[in-house]
């Protein structure tokens, strides 16, 4: 088995060229309906994993964040410099919504939301922990 996010942005070929820019994502093929030219269907690869993502299409259900309102989703993407993608991310037309910070659970996180309504974590493991170590600190950092 196998997961792979597969989400729906309004205007896919300009996210395949954000996500170039901000995670040096690489395009692995593409299909545009003819005619229209519409994205039905591409397949990226950012880091070794795999994301696919097509155009809305509102006939089957494959609706934006924009045209739902938001997302309940967060990708989370392993990097290993925060602060540099964050940095190349928010030049490519990302927002900042979690500016780079070390977190208890021993990664440095941020959080950004792309141009199409789509939120990254940005993070970098700098402390393996098991969850009972996690855990308790989390309780110190809240008690």
């Amino acid at each position: 088995m196998k997961l792979i996010p597969y989400i729906v942005c309004r205007d896919a070929p300009a996210a395949i060229d954000f996500y170039v820019a901000a995670f040096g994502a690489v395009e692995d093929f593409r299909m545009t309906e003819p005619g229209s030219g519409k994205l039905g269907h591409a397949e990226l690869e950012i880091g070794g994993a795999r994301l696919m993502l097509a155009d809305e299409w509102p006939d089957f259900g494959a609706l934006s964040p924009d045209s739902i309102g938001g997302t309940a989703v967060t990708l989370y993407l392993q990097v290993e410099d925060v602060d540099a993608v964050v940095a190349q991310a928010e030049q490519a037309g990302a927002m900042v919504l979690r500016a780079p910070a070390d977190q208890s659970f021993g990664e440095r996180t941020a959080t950004v939301q792309d141009p199409f309504g789509h939120r990254w974590m940005l993070a970098k493991v700098k402390e393996v922990l098991t969850g009972e170590e996690m855990q308790k600190r989390w309780e110190a950092e809240v008690g």
